[in-house]
């Protein structure tokens, strides 16, 4: 427990340089805005590009772990958004609030957490669940929250409006144009590997430090927005998508161990920033998303390490 904690808090340090920086004025709303541009725009899309160019293709490949990713996220979506509905929450709401329970947050605080357990051999499945998670489920909350809002009332313009926004993901372009670079079987020259390497190396310290400005805005100081919900999403989040990962990864599917623990860890990952922008967007109660993300990343800090103690690697 004390190893996997001194793997984790190293990670979530930098979260709180993020928040304790701009609680104290060091970096400005200005700054803020411009650090997380350079996470999404510049850092994050040179990783994901060389994960991909650099990977096999047996690496990237899993069915096994797409189902075992992809089933745990949209059984807890659906299970939430079923169970807002039930107690009166307008579908957009409760699609947020599903996001809230099932949206991890690989892209951040996954690539850092298990470079550091597993080293480079375990980025390609972690990108495999960053690309799921923006292109999966996100996808399916936009269009449950436009049909909703019905402000188009035909599916296959929602459809196409949600699928030309998510091309325009440069977190989502650098992928694909990796896996283009793989097909082509053809070795990355040294000096833009070297290049790409360099820039790559930023996006973890940078996006970890990102995380933590922007929970330095959330609002607690009026208190908890909705404690028992807040508790129930969190819960969800941190304790039962994984349970439902692990159910489907290892009973189910019989994966190895080394896909296992990648599946279940990223799994359990606290809430991203996804939820929030789409609350913010479609003009939605924000307050309780923000609070969701916080509590969740500062939960996610024992959870996780009690889950690195039990899951066998």
């Amino acid at each position: 427990m004390l190893l996997n904690l001194s793997i984790v808090l190293p990670i979530f340090a930098l979260v709180l340089v993020g928040w304790v920086a701009s609680k104290y004025g060091a970096i400005g709303p200005a700054g803020i805005r411009e650090v997380n541009r350079l996470v999404v725009y510049l850092a994050l899309p040179a990783l994901l590009f060389d994960i991909m160019a650099n990977a096999e293709w047996d690496e990237i490949w899993r069915p096994d772990f797409v189902l075992a990713y992809g089933g745990g996220c949209i059984i807890i979506y659906l299970a939430i958004v079923y169970v807002r509905r039930l107690q009166g929450l307008h579908l957009a709401d409760a699609s947020i609030d599903g996001l809230n329970a099932s949206y991890a947050n690989s892209g951040y605080v996954g690539f850092p957490l298990i470079f550091a357990v597993l080293g480079a051999a375990g980025l390609p499945l972690t990108l495999v669940a960053a690309i799921m998670t923006v292109c999966v489920l996100f996808a399916v909350a936009i269009i449950v929250i436009e049909v909703s809002l019905q402000q188009e009332a035909d599916l296959l313009i929602i459809m196409k409006k949600t699928g030309n926004s998510l091309a325009k993901n440069p977190l989502l372009i650098a992928p694909v144009l990796g896996a283009l670079f793989m097909a082509t079987g053809l070795n990355m020259p040294g000096p833009i590997d070297r290049f790409l390497e360099l820039l790559g190396n930023a996006a973890a310290p940078c996006a970890l430090v990102a995380l933590g400005l922007f929970l330095a805005g959330t609002d607690i100081k009026n208190g908890i927005e909705k404690p028992v919900t807040l508790s129930m999403l969190v819960f969800y989040k941190l304790a039962v998508q994984p349970a439902v990962t692990w159910v489907i990864a290892v009973p189910i599917l019989g994966m190895d161990p080394m896909a296992s623990f990648v599946v279940v860890i990223l799994s359990a990952l606290p809430t991203g920033t996804g939820p929030f922008m789409l609350a913010v967007t479609y003009e939605r109660d924000a307050r309780m998303t923000g609070q969701a993300i916080l509590i969740s990343t500062c939960l996610s800090v024992v959870s996780i390490s009690v889950l690195m103690a039990i899951l066998p690697l």
